[in-house]
């Protein structure tokens, strides 16, 4: 333990800084002495090469080099021996580390750089010796140093100077892709400029003149006089990829409308290899406690992709659909002015802004025939967009980039964010991630066809959790009628789960303990409020926050309360069989649950009224909807059409506001959640779930006949005695005088009240002790022994 908190010690911000400060000086050193080289090379020439005992420390000034002696071999080694002017990269590699350690630039990827510095390196090393050797032979170096001289001499003498410039060119072409995708629209341009002539404006005279010989077909289309007020039909003659070619006055072609692409900027990386760090709480009481060295689940168990990341842009693919689009609009009448396409990790949205006049309230109706011409499902209109005069049209991507829940979780938005209860769902189109608030929400309404990303969606959302809270912060109640969902998270069901008897099985999958489970979280709420009624709070935060100032009464029985997350996978599934029994204790909670920290998240597969009714979707504003397959279905889950527009495989609406947002659902697979789980249940932690209440039912109290003492619990007799003599009838005194849960420490103060020992409950209130003194209770247990 101690050498662990040396390592802590020595590893620190203090260090990291005064780290990089010595690298940066270390560079500029570095960068001094190679600038004094190209002057001072070719005098300590000697000296270098025929080193001496005592010249190195250069008591005579022997050396001529800015840097000393020191200076002058390093620059020749670097510069001369290695790789002439491209050793000028080693001191740039080493300011970035500089910077990444200081924390003056921590978005830094110090991996991608140096892959790339050494490319350029080598690269300019071999180039710089072919062409510039020529024009410097009279200085004492190599442009391309040492190095360059052997590598081109050695591929020339294999392939040849043809093949060395040859390959040179490959490579720097090679590497220009990997750095920027723009690098593929350059050469496509290169290679092929008549395709990209289009974006040249010409008159129409000149371009009737050239597509004279292109095949046409005629589009002859009268519009809705009530929908545009057009006084006659327009002639709009189209060639088969939507160039228009012979258009009347006033009418756009598709190339009078520019159209300009936006991608969203990557989301900067989390730092190191966990997005929630262990630290000290500056507060009388750690939450954390015992359990302070649990370590959160690091983000290596989790995949990435080869695809994951920035979308791709295909311009081809892009004109083509503006192209389309243009072709649609236009033989309705419609006239656009401009066209600006943001391409998201699956969909591209174009962003429309109609001519002057134009009217927009029935372009909806076109949203048919627009998916037709582009051959596309999915397509979906929005007109106009929220707080844009534009209209946006939302168009699949042919190839579809997966978003991996790596790249989600590694994000500083996620690392960063003080949510409560912190959601990262996916990303939007504009390539941000989107993440809600499951606190503030406060409860979700999840609803798909099978197959389309249900199940997927809520490992998301149960992950996202376990990533940034401590087992004494988050309890899961997952509820699974199909059996097989969430049966992958039992191996943390001591960390993360609560329930009602500790020895059934973690995951509910009986219909009876689903209803009693429920019942107990309505129990559990009721004491709860009492509890934050008692310590004068409103809201769990507030109490949580009271209880870690140590500003509550312990005695009372006040515990720190960690938020409960109810997650039931078929609810359809359970309405159907037990109805109403399920549906009000559901309602209960969703009604008044929120303050207390008890949270839901519910998934059906089929969104009817039936199944989500009126009362349900009142008291979770929370929607989640994947593709459905009918619209009734998205009117159902999002009280407006467009689910059912859906492309399925993880695409979905959310509904946290006024208007519903597209994202594109994050990914993770099965044996990624088994990696997490079995992580999880390897950290120190607690040694049973958290014990839920028993419900109330209407026979609680002890009833008639006779009442059996070897019934009761093993404690029971100690505990009557010490309520007895203290005189005192406190469920917290039990739990702390016999160290045991809140459940346990309930039943036997119920069995106390059975035997006649205290009386009923009277809130928070301790109640009222009926027995005066050890000897009647020595009477009253000899009694219930007979």
């Amino acid at each position: 333990m101690k050498q662990i908190l040396k390592l802590d010690a020595i590893f620190n911000e203090k260090f990291n800084f005064i780290t990089g400060l010595l690298l940066l000086f270390l560079a500029i050193y570095l960068i001094v002495a190679f600038i004094s080289y190209f002057s001072t090379g070719s005098a300590d020439q000697s000296l270098v090469t025929d080193l001496r005992p005592g010249e190195l420390e250069n008591t005579n000034r022997s050396f001529e080099n800015y840097c000393g002696s020191t200076g002058a071999i390093l620059s020749y080694f670097f510069i001369s021996r290695c790789f002439g002017f491209a050793a000028f990269t080693i001191p740039l590699f080493i300011i970035l580390c500089g910077l990444k350690l200081i924390g003056a630039s921590t978005s830094l990827n110090l991996w991608k750089w140096f892959f790339s510095l050494s490319v350029i390196t080598v690269w300019s090393s071999i180039t710089l010796s072919k062409f510039l050797s020529p024009l410097m032979s009279d200085a004492i170096f190599s442009p391309g140093g040492d190095h360059g001289v052997f590598v081109a001499q050695w591929i020339e003498n294999i392939i040849g100077p043809p093949g060395l410039i040859a390959v040179l060119a490959v490579v720097a072409l090679i590497f220009l892709t990997f750095v920027s995708s723009e690098t593929i629209i350059m050469t496509r341009k290169i290679l092929n400029p008549m395709g990209y002539l289009k974006q040249v404006k010409f008159t129409i005279t000149n371009r009737e003149t050239s597509d004279s010989a292109t095949p046409e077909e005629e589009i002859a289309t009268q519009p809705d006089p009530e929908v545009f007020d057009d006084p006659a039909p327009q002639i709009v003659e189209f060639t088969d990829n939507g160039t228009v070619v012979n258009a009347p006055a006033g009418i756009p072609t598709s190339d009078d409308v520019e159209m300009t692409i936006e991608v969203g900027e990557e989301n900067d990386k989390a730092e190191g290899n966990r997005v929630s760090e262990e630290h000290d709480l500056n507060t009388p009481i750690n939450p954390k406690e015992p359990f302070t060295r649990y370590k959160y689940p690091t983000l290596d168990l989790l995949k990435k992709y080869d695809n994951d990341g920035k979308p791709y842009i295909d311009r081809s693919e892009q004109e083509a659909n503006k192209n389309q689009i243009i072709k649609v609009l236009g033989s309705f009448g419609v006239q656009i002015s401009e066209i600006k396409a943001t391409v998201g990790p699956t969909i591209t949205l174009y962003e429309i802004t109609p001519a002057e006049g134009v009217r927009i309230s029935k372009i909806r109706n076109l949203e048919d025939d627009i998916a037709l011409s582009l051959a596309a499902l999915g397509i979906r209109i929005i007109a106009p967009i929220p707080g844009k005069g534009t209209i946006g049209i939302e168009v699949p991507n042919a190839k579809a980039n997966i978003v991996s829940m790596e790249s989600i979780l590694n994000s500083r938005k996620f690392q960063e964010s003080q949510m409560e209860l912190p959601i990262a769902l996916g990303k939007t189109i504009t390539n941000d991630v989107y993440m809600v608030d499951l606190a503030k929400i406060p409860h979700l309404l999840v609803a798909g066809a099978t197959g389309q990303g249900k199940s997927v969606g809520l490992n998301a959302i149960i992950t996202s959790l376990l990533y940034k809270k401590h087992p004494n912060e988050l309890k899961l109640v997952l509820i699974d009628p199909k059996k097989v969902e969430f049966s992958i998270y039992t191996p943390i069901a001591k960390h993360f789960m609560a329930m009602v008897d500790e020895n059934e099985e973690p995951i509910i999958t009986d219909i009876d303990k689903v209803v009693r489970t429920l019942k107990s979280l309505c129990t559990l709420m009721d004491y709860r409020y009492d509890m934050l009624k008692l310590a004068g709070t409103r809201n769990i935060k507030e109490y949580n926050n009271k209880y870690v100032n140590h500003l509550l009464d312990l005695s009372k029985g006040h515990e720190y309360m960690p938020y409960i997350v109810v997650i039931i996978d078929e609810f359809g599934d359970l309405i159907m069989q037990v109805g109403k029994e399920i549906e009000l204790p559901i309602a209960r909670i969703a009604q008044l649950a929120r303050a207390v920290g008890i949270h839901m998240v519910i998934a059906t597969q089929r969104p009817t009224t039936s199944i989500i009714t009126g009362n349900i979707k009142a008291n979770f504003p929370g929607r989640m909807a994947f593709k459905v397959s009918a619209m009734i279905d998205s009117r159902t889950i999002l009280d407006r059409p467009g689910a059912q527009q859906l492309i399925g495989r993880g695409d979905m609406l959310i509904l946290n506001g006024s208007e519903p947002v597209r994202v594109q659902c994050a990914f993770i697979d099965t044996p990624e959640v088994e990696v997490i789980n079995k992580y999880i249940s390897q950290q120190p932690g607690p040694t049973h779930a958290l014990e839920l209440p028993e419900p109330i039912t209407e026979d609680n109290g002890g009833g008639g006949g006779a009442i059996e003492l070897g019934s009761f619990d093993p404690l029971f007799e100690e505990a009557a005695r010490m309520i007895v003599l203290s005189q005192q009838g406190s469920t917290s005194m039990i739990q702390r005088k016999f160290q045991i849960g809140y459940n346990r420490a309930g039943r036997l103060m119920d069995q106390l009240e059975q035997a006649g020992i205290v009386g009923a409950a009277q809130g928070s209130k301790p109640r009222e002790v009926l027995i005066p003194d050890e000897v009647s209770l020595e009477k009253l247990l000899g009694q219930l022994h007979q």
